[in-house]
């Protein structure tokens, strides 16, 4: 069945599954700011502030050891199944969260939501793909960056919100009815015609990513603290996580459908978005995790005001996004990548120079820049690398740098947690003290500058742009849309 191409829009013959897709990002989107918000009242409630970057490490790391077998999956199997099973794992892991007793409870439960995360994202992601141009993108961007438009309002207020009231339980909750609608209208609008053959799952390779990824992430996050960097413990952990990648590496050449085929970093394109994307992933967690403990810790502003300082993030990013498809149609997406990559850097780089005068307006200011240049750089970088293959591996393209950027993530909030904690470790009163919040906060932004000036490195390696005419229609898979 043939797509019947039509204008792109609420109104269009593809309206009701970009609603659809709406909905299904609202879910992350809206996650990955009301949490940061709520951190200094859950862990009043329920202890544990020296493990807290594992709130967002563990729901990264599933994320991240997940997103290729998705991926893997999907191309397989289809999109539409998959993104439900994410929907429903991200539900079930949101209610358990909802009714955590502890603080190591509630980061087992975030593994289970970002399990689910693992497959919404990049599903919606992938989807919108399969079914829009290179051209169509530019305008469906829009779209999509509209709902992190709204999110970086509504989650930061609605953490603030419900952290003010003493029930942070609420900002887990709040997911019940959004993944329903989610799934119901995915459901509704949503089919596709996958033809079915017989495919071999790579379980071992799958088993040893995460099992490498895993120990990573421990080594980064609980060095120093649980035990010294040069400890046994400490080179063994990192000693042992990169046997088990090095392993992982020689399991994916041999196996007869790896989970993330080597092909994909093979390619100069591929491999450069790859690590532009890792780089996002980073600066974006180091700030969402720190920005409003920094606020709230040095200047004791309310935990809204230090969420809506935060939203600043968000709001940049889908304002520029937004207009990203105009800008890489014109110059390229190297060069659009490019200019947003300078953006984010010069935005860091403020917020990083003032952090020892804490300041509302500055981080806010800093923050709405550092969104432009990302909305500039990761969603033009996406693009580029989905546009460079067919169906059958668009999936696995999508999925590997969505990876690339929930490992940043994981690895981003470990490292800089490390950061934090040597700080807090050696000042008087430690993390409940302004006297070592403010100068952790700031080791943790110049941090957050050098991964921008590494993401420009990246950009510059990407080469020139030859893709193919972006009003070309690109799709050979077999997808029926219903409105």
């Amino acid at each position: 069945m043939t797509i019947t191409r039509a204008d792109v829009g609420f109104r269009s013959e593809r309206g009701p599954i970009l609603i659809a897709l709406m909905l299904t990002t609202g879910l992350v989107a809206i996650d990955s700011t009301i949490v940061a918000t709520a951190v200094p009242s859950i862990v009043h409630d329920v202890g544990g502030f020296a493990a807290f970057p594992w709130l967002f490490s563990a729901y990264m790391l599933a994320q991240a050891v997940s997103v290729p077998v998705y991926a893997k999956l999907a191309d397989t199997f289809g999109r539409k199944p998959l993104v439900l099973t994410g929907i429903g794992l991200f539900l079930l892991g949101s209610i358990l969260c909802g009714v955590a007793g502890s603080m190591g409870a509630l980061i087992a439960f975030r593994v289970i939501q970002g399990l689910g995360a693992g497959a919404v994202q990049p599903m919606a992601i992938t989807i919108a793909g399969d079914i829009y141009t290179v051209a169509e993108r530019a305008k469906v961007q829009g779209y999509l960056a509209s709902v992190w438009a709204i999110s970086s309002v509504v989650g930061p207020t609605l953490g603030g919100l419900f952290a003010a009231l003493g029930i942070w339980r609420g900002i887990f909750l709040v997911n019940i009815p959004l993944c329903l609608l989610a799934a119901w209208m995915l459901m509704r609008t949503f089919h596709e015609s996958v033809e079915k053959s017989r495919h071999r799952i790579d379980y071992l390779g799958s088993a040893l990513l995460t099992a490498s990824m895993t120990l990573l992430i421990v080594g980064a996050l609980e060095g120093g603290q649980a035990w010294a960097w040069g400890s046994v413990p400490g080179i063994g952990t990192f000693g042992l996580g990169a046997l088990l990648f090095a392993a992982f590496l020689l399991v994916e050449r041999r196996a007869a459908e790896p989970v993330l085929p080597l092909w994909v970093v093979s390619r100069r394109l591929l491999l450069t978005t790859t690590l532009v994307s890792f780089g996002v992933g980073a600066m974006i967690l180091g700030l969402t995790s720190y920005v409003p403990t920094f606020l709230e810790g040095s200047i004791a502003v309310s935990p809204i005001l230090a969420g809506l300082a935060l939203a600043a993030l968000t709001l940049g990013w889908p304002v520029s996004a937004s207009q990203s498809g105009r800008l890489y149609l014109r110059i390229g997406f190297r060069s659009t990548a490019l200019i947003g990559i300078l953006v984010a850097v010069a935005g860091t780089a403020v917020l990083a120079a003032t952090a020892h005068s804490p300041s509302v307006v500055w981080v806010a200011g800093s923050c709405f820049v550092i969104g432009l240049g990302m909305g500039l750089t990761a969603s033009p970088t996406l693009i580029s690398a989905q546009s460079s293959v067919e169906w059958h591996e668009r999936g696995v393209v999508t999925g590997t740098n969505l990876f690339a950027r929930s490992i940043g993530s994981a690895l981003g909030v470990a490292v800089f947690g490390a950061i934090a904690n040597g700080i807090y470790a050696s000042t008087p009163g430690g993390a409940q003290h302004a006297q070592a919040i403010v100068p952790a906060s700031a080791a943790v932004f110049l941090a957050v500058l050098a991964a921008a000036i590494l993401i420009v490195a990246a950009v510059l390696a990407m080469p020139r742009d030859r893709h193919r005419d972006a009003s070309a229609p690109e799709e050979s898979e077999s997808v029926e849309n219903e409105a």
